[in-house]
């Protein structure tokens, strides 16, 4: 099919049957990637609410940075240059994410363990911390929860800009970035194996 706006995707981005192609995207972001996490954490054992409540083995997202990308615009990265996103079923008021289970693993949320990251362009007063459902504490920006993207495969690819035309490239504020749209509506990628998803394919995908 047709790249999305012109001189707007990634050069290579292709929509066949749903999918999207590894592309090496020209963004100015950090150098070398780091190996995908296995963001579905264990449920937590009567773990004790507290303030300070330790973060179980999970990812912390430590740094937000504000920049400005070739053909994207202005977006969010974390400490590794990962570009961060949000998503449309998530909640604001209250501050709720709706993205659990396989969701996570293709989504995983930006993580944190005191609610204060290294911040970098970014309001302090945009930055905020929701409880997840197992206790875990994640990052929110404008109020919306903050998420990776499995499908990128390298620091400042955006491919998981417009998937399932709820998941859109987090702007500094917080809102959707939507300068680089897709035709269409793109699929998510397959949760990993051993997120309990045996099947391969990604049709029935609602995320």
């Amino acid at each position: 099919m047709a790249l999305a706006l012109q001189g707007c995707a990634p050069a290579g981005y292709d929509q066949a049957d749903g999918d999207q192609v590894e592309v090496a995207n020209q963004a100015a972001a950090a150098a070398e990637a780091t190996p995908t996490p296995d963001a579905t954490p264990d449920a937590a054992e009567d773990a004790e609410e507290t303030g300070d409540e330790a973060t179980k083995d999970v990812p912390i997202t430590t740094k937000l940075t504000a920049k400005t990308l070739p053909r994207m615009g202005k977006v969010v990265l974390d400490q590794d240059g990962w570009i961060l996103y949000r998503f449309d079923k998530d909640t604001v008021n209250p501050a709720a994410s709706n993205c659990e289970d396989k969701c996570a693993a293709v989504w995983p949320p930006s993580y944190t363990d005191d609610g204060k990251p290294e911040l970098e362009g970014i309001d302090e007063d945009k930055v905020g911390v929701l409880t997840r459902s197992d206790g875990t504490k994640q990052l929110t920006l404008g109020g919306w929860a903050l998420y990776r993207y499995i499908g990128d495969k390298k620091p400042g690819q955006w491919k998981g800009q417009g998937v399932g035309g709820t998941w859109f490239v987090v702007a500094p504020d917080g809102k959707r970035n939507l300068t680089c749209l897709p035709t269409g509506t793109p699929k998510a990628v397959a949760p990993p194996a051993d997120s309990d998803d045996k099947e391969s394919g990604s049709s029935d995908y609602s995320y």
